[in-house]
């Protein structure tokens, strides 16, 4: 048994599950993966209550106690319905794209701190199945190898809108990946970790939210395009792509995307809660109690943190539109990739001269990130994007044996009424009139 460094320390909680036995990891997957699997029935559930709400509607509440068991009833219903398969489909990439869609959405919890040191069955060990020194890229690496599922669904589906959906989750992928990653620097920079649990035990003195608010709202912004919900959910934009990448799924095929994408969700959701929201650490005034951060009670704290998360989510879908998909990359290139290297040379600049100097205090951090958001608010609503006055025409270019359109297709005016002469108006009013010349004729 190795010797563990100081409690609240670097690499602790790496040394303490390092001594884990092998059948104190398998309850941990184990009670992990039911965790996210009930977590799903229920965010299903609890989405369409809150939507039904918005709307004045009642939503699901008739299987069950307040409707809780609709969704086991509809995804048992899910798994009987017939598995189709389109002829033109490339079956083996058919089959594993929606595994690729799901099971990386798994393995990112893996990294997530639930709670602190806590003893089980008289082991102690921490409420984490694994922690790596790289712990924060496994879950993003996990985030983006999920969408390779939509790409590869798409593709494979032999079909003109599932591509369609894939292509569009392709250029989703390279936008909000890199600023979803910028989000993340100005925390390692602050923790000086990328391991969760030693940022969740680097903001014990104040949560990342208050000190780094523009990385934060970055963050919440990709992550919601990241899980392709509203309004981002272009890849399966039900009034343009019939169902988008997912249209020739059925069945238990279907069941796993839809696995994924909540999944997904709650994934990014105990990311984010980590990362800037003092992971499993009990909220204010809850902190001024001395055992609110030990032993069992800090899970409630952290599923609580999750779910103002979820609930935005739910909240965001129900009442924004979706977005045109050049607005949404406009939102990513053009604002939070910007936006986000901007941050991070402030946030380093300061971060030096606090270490050096000791002249910068988190108030003027704030402050700053306050200047940096509003300032790029400004920007992106008062300087839309403007072509030049001399800007020629670019002429369509023939891509393929198949004749294409011109893009600058106009409606043409009607072509102008034809005058009828005067015999033939008066042979039509004889005709119209029933004249007895007409009748004898």
């Amino acid at each position: 048994m190795n010797p563990l460094p100081p409690p609240n320390t670097p690499g602790y909680t790496q040394a303490l599950l390092a001594d884990d036995p092998l059948w104190l990891t398998i309850i941990k997957v184990v009670v992990v993966f039911a965790l996210l699997l009930l977590m799903t029935l229920f965010m299903i559930w609890l989405e369409r209550r809150v939507v039904g709400r918005m709307q004045q509607r009642p939503g699901p509440n008739w299987n069950g106690p307040f409707g809780l068991l609709q969704s086991l009833a509809d995804g048992l219903k899910l798994a009987f319905k017939e598995d189709i398969r389109p002829t033109l489909a490339d079956f083996p990439v058919f089959f594993i794209a929606p595994v690729i869609s799901t099971i990386p959405a798994f393995v990112a919890f893996a990294v997530i701190p639930l709670g602190p040191e806590v003893s089980i069955f008289g082991h102690h060990t921490a409420l984490q199945v694994a922690d790596l020194p790289v712990g924060v890229l496994v879950a993003m690496a996990c985030s983006s190898v999920g969408v390779y599922g939509i790409v590869l669904s798409g593709w494979a589906s032999g079909s003109p809108y599932p591509l369609l959906g894939s292509l569009r989750s392709a250029a989703q992928v390279i936008s909000y990946e890199l600023a979803l990653g910028l989000s993340i620097i100005g925390v390692v920079l602050y923790a000086g970790s990328l391991s969760t649990a030693d940022i969740v035990a680097a903001q014990a003195s104040g949560w990342y939210i208050w000190l780094l608010p523009v990385s934060f709202v970055v963050f919440a912004i990709s992550m919601v395009g990241e899980t392709n919900r509203a309004p981002f959910d272009l890849p399966e934009a039900e009034s343009e792509l019939v169902g988008g990448f997912h249209t020739e799924y059925s069945s238990l095929k279907f069941a796993l995307f839809f696995l994924a994408e909540y999944v997904n969700m709650v994934t990014l959701s105990a990311v984010a809660t980590t990362l800037f929201l003092g992971g499993w650490r009990a909220p204010w005034p809850l902190s001024l109690w001395a055992g609110a951060n030990e032993g069992w009670f800090p899970i409630i704290w952290f599923i609580s943190k999750m779910f103002v998360f979820l609930f935005v989510y739910i909240w965001l879908r129900g009442t924004l539109p979706r977005q045109r998909y050049d607005q949404f990359m406009r939102l990513g290139w053009k604002i939070l990739i910007p936006v986000s290297l901007v941050w991070i040379v402030a946030v380093s600049a300061l971060r030096v001269l606090r270490v050096q100097y000791g002249t910068v205090s988190a108030p003027v951090v704030l402050l700053i990130g306050f200047v940096v958001l509003v300032v790029a608010i400004v920007v992106a609503v008062l300087l839309p994007d403007r072509k030049p006055a001399d800007e020629a025409p670019e002429e369509p270019t023939v891509v393929s044996d198949y004749p294409v359109p011109p893009l600058d297709l106009t409606v043409p005016p009607p072509p102008p009424r034809r005058r009828r002469s005067v015999p033939e108006a008066k042979e039509t009013a004889a005709v119209g009139s029933g004249s007895p010349e007409k009748e004898d004729a």
